[in-house]
């Protein structure tokens, strides 16, 4: 007779982020199905530090493409799942470093003359953003998108009391 597990080990449900991300660099035309496969495959997975990102002729232009394609798809699905309002914007911006942290900042812009919120500042050594497996990609993907999650529903919350203020 075989033996019952006495405990199941349960995960916590992460989405797959490489194909969404691939999917969304092909959505927007950046690139095609093959190419943007291969460009996430060769970017994310392999030694450190990333050899793609130091030896081409515009390191800086790289490493930024880099970095919002693999962060505009998450902060697109966290404004998505937190249902701004139609106002509202979320931008990203870099500050690129060769050779340190760069800096990946996601800003809301609630509206016409509303205060701008900072949701997130990652910092990012762009050549040892390279992970062992998708599991680990997958990770530290759905970290970001829970912290973008929380960040807006926390402005949205702010939002919507300043609304409620009198005016003076």
């Amino acid at each position: 007779m075989p033996k019952k597990l006495t405990s199941v080990r349960k995960r916590p449900q992460v989405r797959n982020w490489i194909a969404y991300i691939c999917e969304a660099l092909v959505a927007s035309g950046t690139m095609p199905t093959w190419e943007a496969a291969t460009y996430l495959t060769e970017n994310l997975f392999g030694e450190k530090p990333n050899p793609r990102l130091l030896t081409p002729s515009n390191p800086h232009e790289v490493t930024a493409q880099l970095l919002h394609r693999l962060y505009h798809p998450i902060v697109e699905a966290a404004s998505r799942d937190v249902m701004l309002p139609s106002a509202a914007t979320v931008h990203i911006f870099t500050d690129i470093s060769l050779t340190g942290n760069s800096a990946v900042l996601v800003v809301l812009f609630p509206g016409r003359h509303k205060p701008q919120t900072l949701l997130m500042l990652d910092a990012a050594k762009a050549w040892d953003l390279v992970f062992p497996d998708a599991e680990s990609f997958n990770v530290w993907a759905e970290a970001r998108y829970r912290q973008l999650v929380n960040a807006l529903r926390s402005a949205i919350v702010d939002l919507e009391v300043d609304v409620l203020k009198p005016a003076v």
